[in-house]
């Protein structure tokens, strides 16, 4: 690199360092600024050489040194020769094609996530699940099956008679359950299948409310990026003025030193908004079920709608809400559950039967057929049950009351989200149409008294910092306003 005063030396500009007044001062800065722009120029000429050639390696691949020759030469055959042109562009096209990132629009993300997050897949399993379990509800218990003596003496015992030698028994038992509480009971589990879908809806709400906000916060990044390149490109031509009025004794090197500090402050807040965009790619790529680390783009030109709801009474709520559903099921599950109890006081049964082989002479074989039958209703037995149910009908009516206080909040609260964000467009609006443009003017007119050496830097770095300050502002009162959009479609579960 060369230095400044190195530029003007070989430059032979013949210009005095001592007394220019301001005349003199702009026909230094106009001629020394036609230098760097000739000089950027020649870069950038230099520049797209060298991107031909890598795109001539891409499409030869190792075959490039048979097709090595001047760059200049080249290029005039391909404009000369058309069909050359397009064979070398139908070879490019495909290589260009596949390096193209993908841009994902705000719905093709939330598809994905609907239809790839692993948790939410979980859910749909776990529904599955209490189908079989109600299935195995409806099981008898297996039969009892015992081999064993009767009436056997025991060893050492004076036998009398044959038939005091006792039998060998072989016992079977079964037990026969109440079929009304076998049904009730897989009623009862087969309802908790639909909380389970309910709760999925209730995580698929959240992770789409996550997914947009992380979709906002990546579009204002964008935004802000935009406006600190425009930013950086007015303090870079300021900075350049200043190192070429430097020589001239026509500005401080302090003031260097500050464009220098604010280019380098624009630098930094460039790197955060980069990272805001990464771990947004990040977390959106984890919610998809891809790598975090795979790339992909947003649509830039996505501008959030506010829709109000055309109705925000309770019913309306309650039919939107999946939450609400959620709290329903439970309560219709509550409600199988308590029936299932109740219907514990019918009895159970059971069969047995006994046969006897003896062991001696002089006795018949013998059986013994048993029914039994279970008592619930008996006081020390009923207490049980009966406690169970009346607790169950309590928390019933408190998950009832429970629905109504949230649908009548979520009602208040919508009502004042809707008037927050009208609000907050009308800020928004104002500012972009009055503030930022008289800012916007008052930078420039700073500017040009400055390229004409009427104002000092201070004061045009304080248009400009007021300027990127409001610019900031704007973005910012801008993402609130997507978040709140965010959370108010969550409410409605949209």
């Amino acid at each position: 690199m060369y230095s400044i005063k190195a530029k003007f030396s070989r430059l032979n500009l013949g210009i005095s360092s001592q007394g220019g007044n301001e005349n003199s001062g702009n026909t230094e800065d106009i001629t020394l600024l036609r230098f760097v722009i000739s000089t950027r120029n020649e870069e950038k000429s230099s520049g797209r050489k060298i991107r031909r050639e890598i795109l001539l390696r891409i499409a030869f691949g190792s075959h490039f040194t048979m097709f090595r020759f001047e760059m200049t030469r080249f290029w005039t055959l391909l404009l000369s020769n058309r069909f050359a042109f397009l064979l070398v562009g139908a070879i490019l096209l495909p290589v260009l094609a596949t390096a193209q990132t993908p841009i994902l629009s705000l719905d093709t993300i939330l598809n994905r996530i609907d239809q790839n997050n692993l948790l939410l897949k979980s859910y749909g399993l776990k529904a599955e699940s209490y189908q079989y379990n109600a299935k195995a509800a409806t099981a008898w218990m297996a039969p009892m099956v015992g081999v064993g003596t009767f009436m056997t003496p025991y060893p050492g015992q004076m036998i009398m008679d044959g038939r005091d030698k006792g039998s060998l028994m072989f016992q079977v038992e079964q037990d026969i359950p109440n079929y009304g509480k076998l049904n009730a009971q897989k009623k009862f589990i087969e309802s908790k299948a639909k909380i389970e879908r309910a709760t999925r809806e209730v995580t698929l709400n959240d992770f789409k409310t996550q997914a947009k906000k992380l979709y906002y916060a990546w579009l204002i990044a964008q935004q802000k990026l935009k406006v600190l390149e425009k930013s950086s490109q007015i303090m870079q031509i300021m900075n350049k003025i200043e190192e070429i009025r430097y020589p001239f004794n026509q500005s401080k090197l302090g003031s260097v030193f500050q464009t220098s500090a604010k280019l380098e402050e624009t630098k930094n807040m460039k790197r955060m908004q980069e990272g805001e965009i990464g771990k947004a790619k990040a977390w959106l790529n984890s919610m998809m079920n891809r790598q975090g680390n795979a790339d992909f783009k947003i649509d830039s030109n996505y501008i959030p709608q506010f829709v109000a709801a055309a109705a925000l009474d309770t019913a309306s709520l309650a039919m939107a809400r999946k939450d609400v559903a959620k709290m329903d099921y439970n309560i219709q599950s509550m409600n199988l559950n308590i029936d299932a109890m109740k219907r514990q006081s019918r009895p159970d049964f059971r069969i047995r039967f006994d046969h006897m082989s003896p062991l001696g002479s002089g006795m018949p074989k013998a059986f013994s057929v048993m029914g039994m039958v279970s008592i619930p209703i008996a006081p020390w037995a009923s207490k049980m049950y009966k406690s169970e149910v009346k607790g169950m009908q309590y928390e019933v009516e408190a998950m009832q009351m429970e629905k109504a206080a949230m649908l009548q909040e979520t009602q208040g609260m919508l009502y004042g989200m809707q008037y927050q964000i009208k609000t907050m467009q009308q800020q928004i609006a104002a500012m972009e149409q009055k503030i930022i443009p008289t800012l916007q003017k008052t930078l420039d007119v700073n500017v040009l008294g400055y390229r004409e050496n009427k104002l000092q830097l201070p004061e045009v770095i304080a248009s400009w910092e007021a300027l990127n300050m409001m610019q900031n502002n704007v973005l910012d009162e801008k993402l609130k306003l997507y978040l709140m959009i965010a959370d108010y479609e969550k409410e409605l579960y949209r």
